[in-house]
């Protein structure tokens, strides 16, 4: 499979009759779309919906750089993983009708107050006028299909696109803005942090049977490169080791998680008697 930009892992849907068990699988529903890495006919939880914060910030003086970078890595890393939560929740329900507010978007909001405080400290710190962003730590879902918005890409030297996850809950890579990469070539020097480039997981008709499993995997595969690149950004801030770190501490776990992901969707698609994709050539990642 030829390995690209990131983009959408499109999941087909043959059949009209996938709907009503789609719905039954905890929300889930058909959407179609056209060309470009939009999603064709998927099947897709429901995302988290935050404002995004890179556009609002004013400019970034470049002694606060780093550390406004690190805590936009947090901010797309904590999106991740509530989307990945919400994907299992599609598979196995838990909890009451309150069990979203009071376990996902509510220490959600939490997370994202002290982060956003965090970026206006780095911006007080060094003399430069605070920013108010109180009014974008609350999220809400967005509805099935539709991607969860991230700040991804560089504070200095990029456009600052909006983007989304790579995979199930996502629409066109990371939102990495141009290059914009002030790092030296081990993504160690300081500047904005470099980010993971892994290849999109383009798929063949999904079983609705497998579609549940299938999308929690693959927002399993976006909050490990989200976790990936908040290292880097931390990276960024505070180098460690040596020319080879990246690729010893980043790379390859990153590389091990994604074989392990990616052999779980292959096993979806078998435990339907579904023919079994061969997904083994996308587990390795490089550096944008």
């Amino acid at each position: 499979m030829a390995r690209g930009t990131r983009k959408t892992a499109v999941l087909k849907l043959g059949g009209v009759g996938a709907l009503a068990a789609l719905l039954f699988a905890g929300g889930l529903q058909l959407a179609s779309a056209g060309e470009n890495g939009r999603p064709a006919t998927t099947a897709a939880t429901q995302t988290v919906n935050c404002p995004t914060v890179r556009d609002k910030l004013p400019a970034v003086p470049a002694a606060a750089a780093a550390q406004v970078e690190r805590e936009l890595a947090n901010l797309d890393q904590e999106i991740a993983r509530q989307n990945e939560r919400l994907a299992r929740q599609a598979v196995r329900p838990e909890g009451g009708p309150n069990f979203v507010d009071n376990a996902i978007l509510g220490p959600l909001r939490n997370k994202r107050i002290a982060v956003l405080d965090r970026i206006e400290i780095a911006f007080n710190r060094i003399g430069a006028q605070r920013p108010d962003l109180d009014a974008l730590a609350a999220c809400s879902l967005n509805a099935p299909g539709v991607p969860s918005a991230v700040n991804g890409g560089a504070t200095q030297g990029g456009d600052g696109r909006n983007g989304a996850g790579q995979n199930g809950a996502g629409r066109n890579g990371n939102g990495q803005g141009g290059n914009g990469n002030a790092g030296g070539p081990d993504g160690n020097a300081g500047g904005a942090a470099r980010t993971v480039d892994c290849p999109r997981v383009d798929l063949p008709a999904v079983p609705a049977a497998a579609a549940a499993q299938v999308q929690a995997e693959l927002a399993t595969l976006d909050k490990q490169i989200a976790e990936a690149d908040a290292r880097l950004a931390r990276l960024a801030v505070r180098p460690e080791g040596g020319p080879a770190f990246v690729d010893n501490a980043i790379l390859g776990p990153l590389r091990s998680k994604r074989v392990a992901a990616l052999d779980r969707i292959e096993i979806a698609f078998n435990r339907v008697g579904a023919q079994r994709p061969d997904l083994d050539a996308l587990a390795t990642c490089g550096l944008n």
